[in-house]
């Protein structure tokens, strides 16, 4: 990695530690003070400041699958977007998962946590033998035909559904993509997905597909509305 000499950003400065051309365009690595973001086509995407809604992903996820009268032993769980770590550390700290999944395109964001500085917020996780990295991109990986199905689908891509940097990821959140993520869980599992923004149509169009007990979590943040994950189950 190349580190910039910083530049002023409003009143702190800002440090390019790794700028990338990748097949969806540009991703950068910078840090401000402690903390690291994640920028892609010059659009803020995430930072390290503060992991709760991240790890809200999760243990939704998890808290409804033990909610049934008959839970999943050792559930598996996809995570959809590999990002600053925060869900994956948390996934992998819980020993009642199963297999570990997480879907990265990026294979900057990849590099980052096995040798950058991200690393430290993943905490090891990549390491774990329930933990299988997969470098490829997440609509590809769902849409195979021989795919695999999973207890728990937890996504966190690109803004979530109303607001996306990259416009092939609309796909994801579509009736289309909805229908794969249906396809994709097992009997009885649950999607959950990360948003920067509460969502009613989101909620409207999980029904439509045929998902059930549609919630919304909601976690306040610093300014602005609060990010949220969206829950919800494929009926067993």
């Amino acid at each position: 990695m190349t580190t910039a000499l910083p530049e002023r950003d409003g009143y702190e400065a800002v440090v390019t530690l790794d700028r990338r051309e990748g097949p969806y365009g540009e991703v950068v690595l910078r840090q401000r003070g402690g903390d690291f973001e994640i920028i892609a086509n010059g659009c803020f995407l995430m930072d390290t400041a503060d992991g709760r809604s991240e790890r809200l992903l999760i243990q939704a996820a998890l808290d409804e699958l033990d909610r049934t009268g008959d839970p999943v032993e050792r559930p598996s769980v996809l995570i959809g977007g590999l990002g600053v770590g925060f869900s994956l550390a948390y996934a992998a700290a819980e020993p009642r998962w199963g297999r570990i999944a997480v879907v990265e395109r990026e294979s900057a964001i990849i590099d980052w946590h096995r040798t950058g500085p991200l690393g430290a917020f993943s905490g090891g996780a990549l390491d774990d033998e329930r933990v299988d990295v997969l470098h490829t991109d997440l609509l590809e990986y769902l849409a195979a035909a021989d795919g695999e199905r999973y207890d728990a689908l937890c996504l966190d891509i690109d803004n979530g559904p109303d607001w996306t940097v990259t416009e092939s990821n609309d796909g994801l959140y579509g009736a289309d993509g909805l229908a794969v993520l249906w396809h994709r869980l097992r009997p009885g599992g649950v999607l959950a997905v990360w948003s920067a923004q509460p969502s009613a149509a989101f909620e409207d169009a999980l029904r439509a597909v045929g998902f059930s007990d549609v919630v919304t979590h909601e976690v306040p943040v610093a300014r602005g509305v609060p990010d949220v994950v969206h829950l919800a189950r494929r009926a067993g």
